[in-house]
């Protein structure tokens, strides 16, 4: 009976699945059509998912229209120092947060928690301000700070779970054997710690890589702009898109992250489950 009830429900669960997994892919297949169909099929009143007549012109526009190499190379270079920057803050910050038990930790915690309430809009102005003082605006090392404070209380509240998961045991015998807290933490916790750092890091480079708000407001030159800006110069003064240049331009922005997800694939899903087991 019980073979006969479990079997309804794990065809369920499976189709549930697979229906959201419809719903992920649907955008990003439909980009990919849109991507490589000549311009009279872009303005067809019958739509298919599949071009009639498959073409690579809409990847020439783009490149001749907008500089996108040059905008993805800032796209990286911010992406990936935001990423770096994040995780080495925030591995020691993590590693003290949950060692220690006491007012400044639970008040840490909090301002994890409050900080990713804030909206944009709420910090611009402030922001702009500082940095502003600081001559940091139309720079990428102002907008890599910017993005290495933004994500700071995710990774450590990504951190925080997964060195609670690394047995205090460990560190107490490297103790006994003379290691101080540095030598312990660099010797015994971060190597235990390397697949939830690796999966902390691609997020915030995910982040860093996709923000457009900030890379907007913060950058003017045009030889600084990042990958999501230039984007926005394939759409008219009126709004109307060049769609086949912005799909092409769009589905080339998505290959650098697609391509680090496949690659670390198993140390981020490693690291998500070791960091859920104590957090």
């Amino acid at each position: 009976m019980s073979l006969r009830t479990s079997r309804p429900a794990r065809a369920g669960q499976y189709l549930a699945l697979l229906c959201y997994l419809v719903f992920l892919a649907f955008p990003f297949l439909w980009l990919i059509s849109t991507a490589f169909k000549p311009a009279p099929e872009l303005g067809s009143l019958h739509p298919t998912w599949i071009p009639d007549s498959p073409t690579l012109e809409n990847f020439r526009q783009a490149f001749d229209e907008q500089p996108l190499l040059r905008a993805a190379g800032n796209s990286l270079t911010v992406a990936l120092s935001a990423a770096l920057i994040a995780v080495v803050i925030a591995t020691p910050m993590a590693y003290v947060m949950a060692r220690q038990r006491g007012r400044l930790a639970t008040a840490a915690t909090g301002w994890v928690v409050v900080s990713q309430a804030f909206p944009f809009v709420l910090v611009i102005i402030p922001l702009f301000l500082v940095l502003k003082n600081l001559h940091l605006i139309n720079s990428l090392f102002g907008l890599i700070m910017v993005y290495v404070v933004w994500s700071l209380p995710f990774a450590l509240w990504m951190l925080v779970g997964y060195v609670r998961a690394v047995p205090a045991e460990l560190e107490e015998a490297a103790a006994v054997d003379g290691a101080g807290r540095l030598r312990t933490l660099v010797s015994v916790t971060v190597p235990l710690l390397a697949p939830g750092i690796v999966a902390t890091a691609m997020f915030a480079f995910i982040t860093a890589w996709n923000e457009f708000f900030f890379a907007l407001v913060l950058l003017k030159s045009p030889e600084k702009q990042t990958l999501p800006v230039i984007l926005t110069h394939f759409l008219g003064a009126e709004g109307v898109a060049d769609l086949g240049p912005l799909a092409a331009a769009a589905f080339l922005a998505t290959i650098p992250s697609l391509a680090i997800f496949a690659i670390i694939q198993r140390r981020i899903t490693g690291g998500m489950l070791a960091g859920a087991v104590k957090t």
